[in-house]
Formats: structure tokens, sequence, C-alpha cells
């Protein structure tokens, strides 16, 4: 899903705007720094600590007890004695420890203390990480661990160590296999893993023919061949099975192997059948490491059986003896008599996965179904993986290639680096120098009053830009390279709700006054911008989008930050009336600045972070909407009430052109495939994801530009009481909405937990989903005590929701949001808190970098903004020109 920046009535969603005064603003290096990134990391709550210069309490000692008539003096008059209920100064002796408290933690956990500590721990955890695959058996390669590890998160969902597995499909299965042949060689359990392999490419297979024969799968379509040869003893006719197959005009892509149960069975499991096993594989192993030259050979391990369930003629094959040829299978197959390293891949991951459920086994001896699933799967993730390189699944998948266009970014990032350590030289040279005078009335040296100089705007934005550069190479080496491991999401509701409540908690338990007490006021739209985003990481990082009814409230978060994005636009064109290119080009840049850093970095397209491209669109279309001729703001209306009607027009015009574009997908695809528009709305060659994403929130925006003209027309008509703690509307009216908000919200809420098909239900998302948007709102702000209090843990993270939302792709979730990323292996709960600490961090600093780059590369005055922007315009140019090039 996705979060939205920021809104309020006056500012633009995401940011404060650059023309708010209402708060004082100090100066940092020239460069106006807003009052939210001044605050700690974690909010604080309660009154501001005292000034030191503030008398303190006192208190007097007696030895006698305290009659009534004196502790009323401190009580109130109602109070009653005993002295337990008469506590005011011991209460402001507590205040004033506990302000007291807070303000000494937050001197040494401040929001530059917690981001060193969360770059000492990526760096940290990047040495480890590195170290890891260099003294590892396998490597870098992942392939390695998906076929000998791994654990299950829940009931048949295996999960490899280190890397994610792709769920293959029959269409993908057979797109890699194409013109290829398969060679399973074996005994009975060779023969299931066979039918469960078959069943990827078909499912409609079945499992027939003679058990004791080769079994033969042939898809003339695609032109594959998957055979089952028998040879369910390693000896020299499965040798000379291998030398055929070797020799063969259709060689083999793939060869599974394995054997030795029969071997057990056929001898009674006696010492001299184990020495021959030896011998045999011995004799078998020159073969096999031929047969590797040009086909992938797989030795599948023996799974365990289950003792109890084996019949007679089956007791002597024991967990004990498969574990004792399978040692000797290991180590002969694994090349300890050859000096290179074995080609020949030893799989042993379905021991581990038949240990859990070898007990559902109908014999004791053959695998059940769900294991051997897991193992062909496995198997089409070790071949597959190379060669359809699908998102999900990292097993086995190289690092991705550097483009041309990220060698270009690292050198400009490098550049910017090096030229801003070459300035802080020169400059600190310059202050060395000019440290010392000397009085020449008296001959002494004296210090001058130390004064730090004012940093330039050119040291500033290099500075912005090394930071940036360290922060972009920690994305890369998350995402694109394979320096950290990754997760697959596995869904539980436990996953979801324990979080849910835990936030809420926080959020609760951190609450103040806000500064103003009108409806949708700065304070509670970021709020709501917060709550919204941490339920929406959570819905993301837990997988929650299969469970129905989660993903339906989810959907209609996302359409309440786009209602936000029709309400606090629409709120600052009427009122302020301010079309000016220096807005926009504000806006634009801070809605697309990340984006695009990461388009260069991470080689994504612009599409690919959708949400952005889905507020960008329609802050343009409403500011069209209001821009174009006639301009129509509020000191007009009010001049001249005909312009209200004008303004009804315009909305009327826009709401039938959504509707006319959502009945017509073909002209709406054809519209955006044009160039150069084409390049920011195509996903993977097409512009239906575009589309999806577009159609399942059309009409949000419209909804929260009509509902701030109405809320506007009403306060400007004084039919709203906006008091502290006074309702909304009169009493009698403000108890009918509430208990209506109550009832739709829940209304909706059942409907949404009563889905049972995905697709009908976004069908009519778009149409309803506003319903539960309005009944929060009113819910939220009719009571006046409501209205009068925020959730300052809410708010932080609101004032950056749009850094948060981007920043998960890469650094927080895995595989472009397909996966979990993994700091921490072998401990999942430690993993999320140091991975969320550093995510955090991030975003917090990149808001930080944008707001410093905002003010120096779109600045007020209208002929050096015109330079920048043509500059800007010619970037993206040369980006496209490159673009072309690279593909």
């Amino acid at each position: 899903m996705s979060l939205m920046d920021g809104t309020s009535e006056l500012s633009p969603p995401g940011r404060r705007s650059p023309d708010e005064t209402e708060t004082p603003r100090k100066k940092r290096n020239n460069i106006t720094e807003s009052p939210e990134q001044q605050r700690p990391l974690l909010p604080t709550a309660g009154d501001p600590a005292p000034s030191p210069t503030d008398p303190a309490p006192t208190v007097s000692i007696t030895t006698k007890p305290a009659p009534c008539s004196i502790l009323l003096r401190c009580c109130p008059p109602a109070a009653v004695c005993p002295i337990v209920h008469c506590c005011h100064g011991g209460a402001k002796m507590a205040a004033l420890a506990y302000n007291l408290g807070k303000r000494e933690i937050n001197q040494h956990f401040s929001v530059r203390n917690a981001k060193l500590l969360a770059l000492g721990a990526a760096l940290l955890l990047s040495a480890c990480h590195a170290a890891f695959w260099s003294y590892s058996a396998h490597g870098d390669d992942t392939c390695g661990y998906l076929i000998s590890s791994g654990r299950f998160l829940g009931e048949n969902v295996w999960q490899p160590y280190s890397c994610m597995m792709h769920r293959y499909k029959p269409s993908e299965a057979s797109g890699c296999l194409r013109n290829q042949r398969v060679a399973f060689v074996g005994d009975s359990r060779i023969r299931q893993l066979f039918f469960a392999f078959v069943k990827i490419l078909n499912p409609h297979v079945k499992e027939q023919g003679n058990k004791h024969e080769n079994i033969p799968f042939e898809d003339t379509r695609d032109n594959i061949r998957v055979d089952f040869l028998w040879y369910p003893e390693v000896n020299g006719s499965m040798k000379q099975c291998f030398q055929s197959l070797m020799e063969s005009a259709s060689k083999p892509q793939i060869v599974v192997a394995g054997a030795a149960t029969w071997s057990i069975k056929m001898n009674n499991g006696s010492a001299e059948s184990m020495a021959q096993y030896r011998m045999n594989m011995t004799d078998v192993e020159p073969a096999l490491w031929k047969l590797a030259d040009t086909s992938d050979v797989y030795w599948i391990l023996q799974d365990p059986v289950y003792e109890q369930l084996l019949s007679e003629s089956r007791k002597m094959i024991t967990n004990t003896r498969i574990d004792a040829y399978n040692d000797i299978a290991a180590a002969i197959l694994n090349g300890t008599n050859r000096k290179s390293r074995s080609k020949i891949k030893i799989f042993s991951a379905s021991r581990l996965i038949s240990e859990e459920t070898i007990e559902q086994s109908l014999d004791g001896l053959h695998i059940p179904e769900t294991s051997r699933d897991i193992s062909a799967m496995i198997l089409m993730n070790s071949y597959c993986n190379k060669i359809l390189k699908p998102i999900d699944g990292s097993c086995c998948q190289p690092s991705p290639p550097v483009t041309l266009i990220q060698k270009l970014g690292a050198m400009f990032f490098a550049l910017s680096m090096g030229a801003y350590v070459a300035i802080s030289i020169v400059q600190r040279n310059k202050h060395r120098k000019n440290k010392m005078c000397a009085d020449i009335e008296s001959g002494e040296e004296k210090k001058p009053a130390t004064v730090t100089p004012a940093a330039s705007t050119l040291e500033v934005a290099l500075f912005s830009f090394s930071k940036l550069g360290l922060i972009m190479a920690y994305f890369y080496f998350c995402d694109r390279a394979n320096l950290y491991m990754k997760e697959n999401k596995f869904y539980t509701h436990s996953s979801f709700f324990i979080p849910i409540i835990y936030i809420l908690v926080l959020g609760v338990f951190y609450n103040e006054n806000t500064k103003e007490t009108k409806l949708l006021n700065r304070d509670q739209t970021d709020e709501w911008k917060g709550w919204m985003q941490l339920v929406i990481l959570i819905y993301h990082i837990s997988g929650a989008s299969s469970f129905l009814p989660v993903y339906m409230h989810v959907r209609v978060l996302v359409a309440a930050y786009l209602f936000q994005t029709g309400y606090g636009h629409f709120s600052y064109f009427w009122l302020k009336g301010d079309f000016g290119l220096y807005r926009i080009s504000q806006v634009l840049f801070r809605l697309n600045f990340l984006v695009v850093v990461l388009c260069i970095v991470m080689d994504r397209p612009y599409q690919f972070y959708y949400f952005v491209p889905l507020v960008t669109f329609w802050f343009m279309v409403i500011y069209g909407s209001l821009a174009l001729w006639p301009q129509i703001t509020q000191k007009k209306a009010n001049a001249n009430n005909i312009w209200y009607f004008g303004l009804v027009l315009k909305l009327s015009f826009l709401l039938l052109c959504i509707y006319v574009l959502s009945r017509a997908q073909d002209s709406f695809e054809k519209i955006f495939s044009l160039w150069p528009v084409s390049n920011l709305f195509k996903l993977n060659g097409q512009v239906y994801e575009w589309w999806f994403r577009w159609s399942l929130d059309r009409y949000a925006v419209f909804h929260g530009m009509l509902f701030a003209f109405i809320y506007l027309l009403l306060q400007k008509h004084q039919v709203l009481f906006e008091g502290k703690g006074e309702p909304l509307f009169s009493t009698k009216v403000s108890n009918v909405l509430l208990f209506f908000s109550v009832v739709s919200f829940l209304t909706y809420s059942i409907w949404a937990s009563s889905c049972k098909n995905k697709t009908e239900c976004n069908e009519m998302h778009p149409s309803i989903s506003v319903v539960q948007i309005l009944a929060f709102v009113l819910i939220r702000n009719i009571p006046g005590y409501a209205r009068s209090v925020y959730s300052s843990f809410f708010a932080w993270f609101g004032r950056i929701s749009l850094e948060l939302f981007i920043c998960q792709y890469h650094i927080w979730l895995a595989a472009d949001t397909k996966g979990i990323l993994v700091l921490i292996p072998g401990n999942p709960m430690l993993n999320i808190i140091i991975s969320t600490f550093i995510f955090v961090c991030v975003a917090h600093e990149i808001s930080h970098i944008t707001n410093d780059l905002a003010q120096i590369l779109v600045p007020k005055d209208m002929s050096a903004l015109t330079k920048r922007l043509l500059c800007i315009t010619s970037f993206f140019f040369i980006l496209l020109f490159l673009s072309a090039v690279q593909q």
C-alpha cells in the first residue's frame, strides 16, 4: 500500500508550506530548519520541563500531626482529611522530577545520537555479513543454502536459509524448461519427487504406470521431456545409465538421482552392504562428475523414515542406517578426493523437510505429498531462478549488473563527497590561520571570540548529497547486492494484530493538546497520517494482503491519504490563491526527489513507486482545475457569489472526466502510452498497473476537494463551533451525526469483513470508501475534547510518512517489497527491532536532506528558479536518453 505525504488546510501533502510562518524557525547553515526536524526521535508527552530559574516547591516538616485545618490550605475545599488525599506539594515534586528526568533523557537520546547509533549499527552489520559470506562453506552462493537448509514458517510454508523461494506457476515453469530435458534416476522416493516436479508443469497429471519401470512425461507444446529411470540401487547399472545420459544426443539439462533404502532392505542392513555401497558410490562418482560438466546434477540424500509405521519387510530400514548411508554419499560426492570444489549438488533440504512431516506418511517409508511438493519447488527454484529472475525468488540469483545510469549516479555521489571534504579542509585551514591574532599594543596573543562561520549554499548542498550518497549505498547493498539475507513473508493473525495493539497503546500514551481546535487541524492530520502509515507498514511486513478483510480496510487508508491530498491542496489554493511557479515547483520537488534518486540508484521505473506518481498526478489535476481560467478563489467568490456557481461547475466537470476515463480503459491506456509520458507510467512495458492504481481510488481526491469546499463554506457562514471543548455543531445535531457516523463506520467494516471476492470488492471500493473516511472525520472532530488533543507519537511519524513509505521498499522489506530484509539471521524479533530502528532513522534523515535541498534547488527568486528549472529539465532529458541507450 502506500503512504501519503502530509496535508493540512493550507499546505500540500507531505511537507509544511514554505509560506507558513506560524512557528518560529531557527537558522542552521543558512538553511531554514522546520520544527519537525528538531523533534527528538521519540515524541514526548506532558508539560515542558520547568526552567532552572523557576522556584522549587517548598516542603515543611513538623513533628506534630498536621490538623485538617492546616491541610486544607494545600487541599481543595472539598478534600477530605486524611493526609493521603492531600498531595499537591508531592504532585509538584513528582512533576518536576518527571520533567527533569525527561529532559535529561532527551539530551542523550536525541535525533542526532539515534542516527549516529543507526549508522554504527549499519556499518557493523555490513561488516559481519561480508565476513560471513567470505568464510561461509557455500561462499556467496545462495543455491547451496536453498538445497541444504531451511525451516518451516508455518504449515507447508518452507523458508530456505538466507534467501527467498518463488512459487512457480505452470506457465512460468514451462517457460523456464522449454526445449529441455530432465532425468530422475533412482528408487520409489525419487519417483515420488518426479511426479511432484511434473505436476508443477501440469497439475492434472496423475500418478500412474508401473512403479518399477521407467516413466516418461512429455509436453509437446513446449518441447519439454521429463523421464523417470528406475534404478533403485547404486551399482554398475546406475553407472551405465549416467554414461548413456552423457553420451545421448539429447543430454538432460537437469539430473536428479538418489538411492539407498533398497540396498538396506535387500541386504538386511548388514555391514557388508554398507561397504559395498561405499565402493559403488566411489565407482559411480566419476560418471556423475563428468555429467555435471554439461548438466545440473543433484544427489538426493535419503529422507528419514517413521519406524513405527514400517512393515515387517522394511523394519531393517532405520534412521541410524539411513544417516550412515547419507554420510558415505556426502563424503564421496562432496569431492573429498579432489582438490577442486565438487560440481555435484548435495540435496539435503528434503531430509530437513521430512523430519517435520514424516509422521504423516502412509507407510512410514514414502514421504507425504506436501513434503515432496516442497522439494520439487526447491528444485525448480534452484534451476529456474537464474533464468527467469523472479523478484520474490532471490535464491540462486546473482546480483544484477550495474547499469550505466547507476555508475554515473555513483560517480556523482563520490564527487560530491570529495568536493565537500576538500572545501571543508580549505575552510578549516582558513579558520586555523585566523584563530590566533597578535595584540598590536601589548604584543600578547589572545584568542578572538569563537565564531563558527556560516556554511555556504554550495557546502550545504554538497554535504546533503554526501549524506544521501551514503544512504543510497545502504539501499543498494540491502536490495540489489547479495550482502544481506532475505526471507519470504508469512501471514498470521498474531503477526498483524499484536503490533497494531502495541502501537495503539503507544499512540494513546503520548498525547498532547493541539495548538488549534479547528476541524482537521495540522496536528490532527499529522496524527492521522502517522497511525495510517504505521498500520500500512505492519500490513506490508506481515503479508496481511492475503487476508481479505485487512486488505479492504487498508484500501480505505490509501483512499484516506488521497482524500487528504484533495482536501489540503484545494484548501490552500482556494484560500491563498497562490498559483505561482514557486509553489508548484516546491510541491513537485518534495514529492518526487527521493523517488527520482531511487530510480537512478536502484534501477527501477518511476511507476514502481506507484503512490508518488499517483499523488503527483492528482496534485496536477487539482492545480489545473483551479488554476485554469477562470481562476476562482475564496476572495473572488466573496466579492461575487456567482463564482461559487462557477466553482461548482468546475468540480462537476472534473467528476465527469473521472467517470468517463474510468469507463474507457483503452482510451486511458492510449493516452498514457504516448511518449514521453509513457516513461513515467509504464511498468514492465505496460500501463495496466497505472490504470489499476488510478481507478482503484479514482474518486478519493474529488471527495477530499468537495469536503474542503463544503467545510470552508460552513466555516465562512459560522455554522460550525470550533472553540476548545465545544462540539462541532449544536448538541442535538452533534449527537445525531455522531450516531450515524458510528453506525456507518461499523457498517462498512462489517461489509469489508464479509468480502469473499477481492475483484468484486475492488469494484465497489472507489464509490463507498468515502463512507468510512467521512465517518472517521466526524467521529474524530465532532466532540470538542477529541478535537483538542492529538497523539504526538503518531504525529511524529506522520511528518515523515512519505519517506517511510518509499524507504520501506528497499531497507525494511526486501526484493522490492516481496520479502523481508534480514539483518540479524536466526532471531526474527531482534531483526525486526534493529532493521526498524535503522529504517526510521534513515527516513527521518532523508526528510531533512529533502528540506535542505528544496530550499537550495527551488529558490524564491524567479530568475534563479527559472534557471534551475531549465537545468532540471535538461537533466531529465539526458536521463531519458541514457535510459533509451541502456535499453
